[in-house]
């Protein structure tokens, strides 16, 4: 566990970056520090490995004071990456990972086993080892540079904005990709981040923070949408936070119709205004009027049981049909919701909202 104990950090020229600063970043879990710029996040996370000593207050680390352990030796057992990954670009993939291995003293062969065992576990092709860093593409060498703070299996991984610096469909990979990895080894992560919406999917707990390094509120995701803590925490999160908000409302309640689909075969006829085609394993095949059976739409995205009421709201406006495709494990089409069900769940998913 990661605690913030009254911390604060003054400049010289009397600049307060954080201002009594208190909160637990609890074991095994993602802490993420979020709000605008000027509020103290990149001055706290570096707080915490002292590449910037705090002013007043403690910040410990499973009960230890930071203060009283040397830099260099707290750093080594402490991952972080940054944004751009901060390879050494003279070196090669393999031994960039292995460059903290190598510091404790490992065998090169050692340092090298592990860096290739981790390559793979950040989904990374083994043959990119042997390559330099200006041989990868930007999100690459994010995925190189959470592998090099894991390379000596730190208990604590510090992540400061590491996926800003490439494209959203990169970025949305690699958030997948934390959490994943996250699933399986259950670090004690501290993320920040500029981006509300990086935020709510990353955080087990989200820390928003106001210009000045102050404390504005710290809840899980859902709480934090469904109840903001006052009118600087609204704004920050955004007049679209309901919408947020349906992605920690399951959707494996809602109502399916189970009597919307019909084989590739058919020929028409039905009150319906819509109908779902499906082949011979039931998985869908698109969307027909039963006025033009000939003429079949795309059935957009689909939803499975342990999706979110976002995602079904998102497959029902992708689809012609205005309804959303339910699948099993299998691609197998189980029903379809349709915006009467819809309806129903976000009116129930509304109960939770302070508005």
């Amino acid at each position: 566990m990661i605690t913030f104990d009254s911390v604060t950090k003054r400049y010289a020229d009397g600049t307060v970056a954080v201002d009594r600063l208190s909160l637990e970043a609890p074991t095994g879990e993602i802490t993420v520090f979020v709000g605008p710029s000027g509020c103290g996040k990149t001055t706290s996370l570096r707080m915490i490995n002292r590449m910037i000593d705090a002013t007043e207050g403690r910040i410990l680390l499973d009960g230890s004071p930071v203060q009283g352990i040397d830099p260099p030796t707290l750093r080594r057992g402490i991952g972080y990456v940054i944004q751009q990954a901060g390879l050494f670009p003279h070196r090669k993939i393999v031994d960039n990972v292995a460059t903290v291995p190598h510091l404790l003293g490992w065998s090169k062969q050692k340092a090298r086993d592990r860096a290739m065992e981790l390559l793979e576990r950040v989904g990374l092709d083994p043959k990119l080892a042997q390559r330099y860093p200006f041989q990868l593409s930007g999100g690459q060498q994010q995925r190189v540079g959470v592998a090099r703070a894991l390379a000596a299996d730190p208990p604590v991984l510090l992540m400061d904005e590491p996926f800003s610096a490439v494209d959203p469909i990169v970025r949305a990979s690699l958030q997948d990709e934390l959490l994943r990895l996250q699933a399986e080894l259950r670090k004690t992560i501290v993320f920040v981040t500029h981006d509300i919406d990086e935020a709510i999917k990353l955080g087990d707990r989200v820390a928003v923070l106001r210009v000045g390094g102050r404390l504005a509120q710290l809840a899980d995701p859902k709480t934090l949408l469904s109840q903001p803590a006052d009118d600087f925490v609204r704004e920050f999160l955004g007049k679209d936070r309901g919408i947020r908000r349906l992605s920690f409302v399951s959707a494996a309640g809602l109502r399916l119709r189970t009597d919307l689909t019909v084989p590739e075969d058919f020929a028409g006829g039905s009150d319906e205004p819509w109908l779902l085609v499906v082949d011979r394993d039931r998985r869908p095949v698109g969307w027909i009027s039963p006025r033009k059976p000939s003429e079949r739409l795309s059935y957009g995205t689909y939803l499975y049981g342990r999706d979110s009421l976002r995602t079904a709201l998102d497959a029902a406006l992708l689809s012609p049909s205005g309804c959303a495709v339910a699948v099993d494990g299998a691609g197998a089409v189980v029903g379809v919701v349709t915006r009467e069900a819809l309806d129903e769940g976000m009116a129930a998913a509304a109960g939770g909202t302070d508005e």
